[in-house]
């Protein structure tokens, strides 16, 4: 598995778009506002890749000079509990920490908090609905 930055409007970037819209927004009758993702080509955009496959992505987005923000996680229902999602997280928090950042941060959604959890995320704030389903503020300090 290859861990990378990807390029914002690139073949791999068209590729993330599918996945996260195939597995975040599909699902809920969703889908992506075209000025939502203009904003994504100032954010750190990563990608696990197998050969041509992408595996599973995220990315992060600047909230202040101490803090960037984790975002659209997804990695595949077939390909979860193999690791994919835990190299993601850790390549995302070394490329931060190598960026100056001392806070990551997300909002998850609560079903899947153990797995943050089990990365050193804390829940920080009360459940709230984003995108119809409920999420709890999560952080980490990254020094």
């Amino acid at each position: 598995m290859a861990l990378k930055q990807i390029d914002y409007g690139s073949p791999e970037y068209e590729m993330m778009l599918k996945l996260r819209n195939d597995l975040l927004r599909k699902p809920l009758g969703l889908s992506f506002d075209p000025k939502e993702l203009e904003k994504e080509k100032d954010d750190v955009l990563i990608g696990a890749f197998e050969d041509d496959r992408m595996l599973g992505c995220c990315l992060l987005t600047k909230i202040d000079d101490k803090t960037l923000r984790l975002r659209q996680m997804a990695v595949p229902n077939n390909l979860q509990g193999k690791g994919i999602g835990r190299a993601l997280m850790i390549f995302a928090e070394n490329i931060a920490r190598d960026m100056g950042y001392d806070t990551l941060m997300m909002h998850a959604r609560v079903t899947a908090t153990g797995f943050y959890e089990k990365l050193g995320f804390v829940k920080k704030d009360g459940q709230f609905i984003e995108i119809t389903i409920p999420h709890v503020i999560m952080e980490k300090k990254l020094r």
